[in-house]
């Protein structure tokens, strides 16, 4: 999969700030394209005792909801842990991984924030930019916003606003099940997103490709450790 250079990744904290400021403002808010078959699903995780970070990156036929590829990528962390800027420690991970990937999606979704963050470029946002394509945020929790309750039947939703402004849903993706937090990243809107995530869910809260990418770098991660005796 092709990967747009747009920066550099070894920032203080005052460039980071900036730059998310300025990538914010090229971000494109648009609905999804129709048609969209291949979805991919990205996740992290981190080990603290090895200083490593882990990426999952798994492409999934939503047609049939089998696995097309499966790609993960290794990294030493080099960006420090800064609350508002996680992407600048897990961007470069998962761009390792979707540079592997054969089967270009057609839109992706992360088990993290799109434009539900302080200045609007949480992980699906900051990447998609790299990308070029479709991404879309599906948080299992709220980093800021407030909402109200959505109804208890699958497929239910409330606003997530940060004050006048919109930037997002709380989606019920099972009934009584704890709810989502969707949020576009780049070339996405807020209402096609929680379509695709809602269509990409069958038994579980947690959509296909970002349920199976979780449970890959878990794998991953263990496996690795395993092997390095740690």
């Amino acid at each position: 999969m092709k990967i747009r250079r747009i920066h550099d990744w070894d920032l203080d904290y005052g460039a980071a700030r900036a730059l998310q400021d300025e990538l914010a403002g090229r971000l494109v808010r648009e609905p999804l394209p129709g048609g969209v078959r291949l979805v991919a699903g990205a996740d992290m995780a981190f080990s603290r005792r090895a200083g490593l970070f882990f990426a999952a990156v798994i492409v999934i036929d939503t047609q049939n909801m089998e696995t097309v590829e499966v790609r993960h990528a290794v990294r030493e962390s080099t960006f420090p842990y800064i609350p508002g800027l996680l992407s600048f420690r897990e961007g470069p991970v998962v761009l390792d991984a979707f540079a592997q990937v054969e089967n270009t999606p057609d839109a992706v979704i992360f088990d993290g924030q799109g434009i539900a963050h302080p200045r609007r470029l949480g992980l699906a946002a900051h990447v998609g930019l790299w990308l070029g394509v479709p991404t879309v945020g599906c948080a299992k929790s709220r980093l800021i916003g407030e909402h109200g309750e959505p109804g208890r039947r699958k497929g239910s939703r409330a606003e997530l606003r940060d004050g006048d402004e919109r930037i997002g849903v709380v989606l019920r993706t099972r009934t009584d099940v704890k709810p989502v937090f969707v949020s576009p990243g780049h070339r996405a809107d807020i209402e096609t997103s929680a379509e695709l995530v809602l269509r990409c869910c069958t038994r579980y809260r947690l959509p296909e490709p970002t349920r199976r990418a979780h449970n890959e770098v878990g794998r991953l991660k263990r496996d690795y450790m395993e092997r390095a005796g740690r």
